[in-house]
């Protein structure tokens, strides 16, 4: 009989013991997320080219027509050298990516490259926001070009319209995974398993 009743003894020192190990220490929790990925420059490249290419056909269709019937020429440069055929051109342009962009998040290439745009804050985009990335922000990277650049650098690959606006472009279908490394203290731990097993 005594030997049975010093055995539970010893557990309990050993589970004391090791109670007080595990209150010293901490440890190193990793959590994982996943976010869409940033869409580089290249795929924002080629969903720009083949916008481009749809205005131009709009312009085609409907705009050098109407110029043709009224005889006025395209190519005559009266204020800071837009000519009227070119001011329409920009409204046009400009039209084209801020409604597409507030409708539908994406314009029609970036619908074919499977990208869209996004506010960094989840939040759904707004017409303010909008304004200042696909009219002030998108006015200044088509005139200087050199703003679509910044793509390569960024760290969540903006453009200079996408700072403006708060903004990034997206993969739809494509996420990256994000570790992320904590220190619990023991304490922490055994209420975070407290909170699981509840």
């Amino acid at each position: 009989m005594s030997e049975q009743m010093e055995q539970p003894g010893e557990e309990v020192i050993a589970s004391q013991v090791q109670h007080e190990r595990i209150e010293q220490g901490s440890f190193a929790l990793q959590q994982q997320e996943f976010m869409k990925k940033p869409a580089g420059f290249w795929i924002r490249f080629w969903a720009y080219l083949i916008d481009i290419i749809i205005v131009g056909a709009v312009s085609g269709l409907l705009v050098k027509p109407i110029f043709r019937v009224i005889d006025y020429p395209i190519k005559d440069p009266i204020f800071l050298l837009y000519s009227p055929y070119k001011l329409i051109m920009l409204v046009l342009f400009l039209a084209y990516f801020l409604l597409m962009t507030k409708f539908f998040s994406q314009t029609a290439g970036k619908m074919i490259m499977g990208i869209r745009v996004v506010k960094k804050s989840g939040e759904p985009l707004g017409w303010g926001s909008l304004l200042f990335r696909e009219v002030v922000g998108r006015y200044i990277s088509k005139t200087l070009l050199i703003p679509y650049l910044l793509v390569i650098f960024m760290p969540r690959k903006e453009a200079l319209h996408d700072l403006f606006a708060d903004t990034e472009v997206v993969h739809e279908q494509i996420y990256e995974k994000l570790v992320t490394a904590k220190t619990v203290r023991a304490d922490e731990s055994r209420q975070l398993q407290g909170d699981q097993t509840i």
